[in-house]
């Protein structure tokens, strides 16, 4: 058998596509909430693949569902269905207030998914024009091309133009701007219950009850994009579980399947038929494979045990990091909730999140950023304490370098 073909960090400027500048170390193997790179270099994870690793590293519930199902079937396509999306299905419905699941691979299909099937629904209304979208600035909800626009950065779609139409975006937990923007030609809103990407802030809940309000007055469809605030990420199941708002379609992915890819549309028995055959499509999604591993991942989640564990880790790591602030002075906010944290530097550190995460990754820590002014931590939903005190003992040898 051929050796494998040995690789470098600088390998990645050779025969990448750079649209991405990763780090100058390589991970080979992680367990629990600790990587090691090809130097055999130990780090913590606090960044969790973005909010997706939610059992962290190589844990036995993911292992074992993949190796079983990977001895089975791995892929017939939709054509025919399979039992590990069947059972999937059944438990997404069954624990939310969904009727019905589309499967994907990514938050970015899940969100386009929802975005088509609401121009369907208003296309199907016979209301005439009623096709526009509003959204907020600052979100993040994908990618592709229609996702890139939904979003409110126009860093992120500005290099594309021109741009679906038909969008609109307003001031994020502005009631009134939304109020201006809502109309009869309005097919859905789409908001985020926590703005991640966009710095970690969360949506007032009054804003989400007159979002509801506001869609239930000019028949639009509410969109929850809980891309990263769901399967346990609060502290709930899903984010909307905290508001007491209940959306038309909710998007779901990341930590649905702990790191394996797959994503989901949920919605309603009243909004679902109008996706009927062939009206929308994908080719890996709902592969047995990810759906053997999200069923795992979500069963072990939706336990008492593991998301109150989320909400006692928050206060934990909050108490943390404001022991760290009182010695360092670095941050003027920290905010989020549960596993989902944003540090947001003070004026006078501006620009400097990603020098921090920079600096963490020398002193063996992996961390986020969330814009250019806020350190995001999105850790995986079991980790232990010990390993929380070791990250932020790292985090605390990296605030010191900006300190200087």
């Amino acid at each position: 058998m051929e050796q494998p073909i040995s690789v470098t960090r600088s390998n990645f400027n050779d025969w990448m596509v750079p649209v991405f500048a990763p780090a100058n170390f390589i991970p080979v193997r992680g367990e629990g909430s600790r990587i090691w790179d090809q130097e055999n270099k130990e780090y913590i994870d606090f960044a969790g693949g973005i909010a997706v690793n939610a059992l962290g590293h190589a844990h036995p519930v993911a292992v074992n569902a993949l190796t079983e199902q990977a001895t089975k079937l791995w892929h017939v396509g939709n054509g025919y269905t399979n039992e590990p999306v069947l059972r999937l299905a059944k438990q997404l419905t069954e624990n939310t207030f969904a009727d019905k699941v589309f499967f994907c691979n990514s938050g970015a299909e899940a969100n386009e998914a929802a975005l088509k099937l609401a121009r369907k629904v208003g296309l199907d209304s016979g209301v005439a024009g009623k096709s526009g979208i509003v959204a907020f600035n600052n979100a993040f909800h994908g990618r592709t091309l229609f996702t890139v626009s939904a979003g409110g950065q126009p860093k992120y779609s500005q290099d594309f133009a021109p741009l679906p139409n038909g969008i609109n975006h307003v001031a994020f937990n502005d009631l009134e701007a939304a109020k201006a923007a809502i109309n009869e030609q309005t097919c859905a809103v789409i908001v985020e219950p926590i703005q991640g990407e966009g710095g970690v802030i969360p949506a007032d809940i009054e804003f989400l009850k007159g979002l509801r309000a506001l869609c239930d007055e000019f028949g639009a469809l509410l969109i929850f994009d809980e891309v990263q605030t769901g399967v346990g990420r609060t502290g709930s199941l899903y984010a909307y579980m905290n508001s007491g708002v209940t959306p038309d379609i909710l998007t779901t992915a990341k930590a649905l399947g702990g790191g394996f890819p797959v994503g989901a549309m949920l919605t309603t028995d009243k909004f679902a038929p109008h996706f009927s055959v062939g009206t929308h499509g994908t080719t890996y999604g709902g592969n047995p494979l990810a759906s053997a591993v999200a069923g795992a991942v979500f069963e072990f989640i939706n336990t008492p045990e593991v998301l109150e564990g989320v909400k006692h880790r928050h206060q934990y790591f909050l108490d943390a990091l404001n022991t760290l602030n009182a010695e360092y002075q670095v941050f003027d906010e920290i905010r989020g909730q549960g596993l989902l944290i944003g540090c947001v530097l003070k004026a006078e550190y501006a620009g400097k999140a990603k020098d921090i995460t920079t600096w963490a990754g020398e002193e063996g820590l992996l961390a986020l950023i969330a814009g250019p002014n806020v350190v995001r931590f999105t850790p995986s939903l079991i980790i232990p304490e010990q390993d929380i005190d070791e990250g932020i003992a790292r985090l605390k040898r990296a605030l010191a370098k900006l300190a200087k």
